[in-house]
């Protein structure tokens, strides 16, 4: 674009020599008074900028640069489509970066999610354990079932109903203790933290590479190419934001929040399989069109 303004401005400069003034001989109101034709049109004909009207057209160089002139500003803007050369981006080594990256953010997806449900389920072992408690008889101040049903059965005098209580506890007990250990081995593992850092790191790298995926499509094809790869994928970031703006009434107990956010998790899950299966095709083709690097 640059060179035809300069082009045309050098040819107007080069033509600007032709420009005549009408001669001050004649005034306006003379010739419009007279209206004298002849000398109208003499004065007219002498707006001659790029010497057309001339016999002796001064040089060869003046018409070459009205030519050029006219040609760069009749022909249209060339378009550049595919932008400016990427490099190695362009080629096999960038165009693999997006499959690779999502790849793994769908296994660390899944994993994200398996730490989730974890950490739910410390937290919610403390309810299912405290109403397991409430259903054991009374201990009388024995620190176990066990040990409650040795006293009760060394007694003088024997509670046979309390005793068979005490013995029907016993699988409930074991319960207990099962569900303690449990909740004690997922604590010591640290689900939550472990859960926080993941899907912080699974929204960044996720919305990078989705975001990098039709960059790279249009730097080596000029366009894109909508359809249910770029919508999964679109969808996917949507969910993700979803998900995470829950997190600060999640810390506060909301319910509400905690089911919004598991249902965004697990419907971007069920994206990312969208998005594999109809990215594969995809991938083929790339491998296929492109080349090393």
């Amino acid at each position: 674009m640059m060179y035809r303004f300069i082009v045309a401005v050098a040819a107007l400069a080069t033509g600007a020599n032709s420009f005549t003034m009408p001669s001050s001989s004649a005034s306006t109101s003379t010739r419009l008074a007279a209206l004298d034709k002849d000398a109208f049109e003499s004065s007219v004909g002498t707006f001659d900028p790029l010497n057309l009207a001339e016999d002796n057209f001064s040089s060869a160089n003046n018409r070459a640069a009205a030519i050029a002139a006219a040609a760069a500003l009749m022909t249209p803007l060339s378009a550049n489509a595919a932008g400016p050369d990427w490099g190695v981006f362009e080629g096999r080594t960038g165009s693999l970066l997006h499959p690779i990256a999502m790849f793994s953010m769908a296994a660390f997806s899944v994993s994200t999610g398996l730490l989730g449900f974890q950490w739910r389920r410390q937290r919610t072992l403390g309810d299912e354990i405290s109403s397991l408690k409430k259903t054991l008889p009374d201990l009388a101040g024995a620190s176990s079932i066990a040990q409650a049903l040795q006293i009760a059965e060394s007694a003088e005098t024997v509670d046979s109903a309390y005793v068979a209580k005490l013995k029907a506890a016993i699988p409930v007990e074991s319960q207990i203790n099962e569900l303690s250990k449990e909740r004690k081995d997922l604590a010591s593992s640290g689900p939550r933290d472990k859960h926080f850092s993941q899907g912080a790191l699974l929204a960044f790298i996720g919305t990078a590479f989705a975001i990098e995926g039709p960059l790279n499509t249009y730097a080596r094809a000029g366009k894109l190419f909508p359809g249910p790869h770029l919508y999964a994928g679109a969808g996917l970031v949507v969910l993700w934001a979803l998900a995470a703006a829950m997190v600060p009434a999640m810390q506060k107990g909301n319910d509400a929040a905690r089911t919004v956010h598991i249902g965004a998790n697990v419907a971007g899950i069920g994206l990312f399989v969208w998005q594999i299966t109809s990215g594969i095709p995809i991938l083929l083709k790339v491998v296929e069109l492109t080349k090393w690097p």
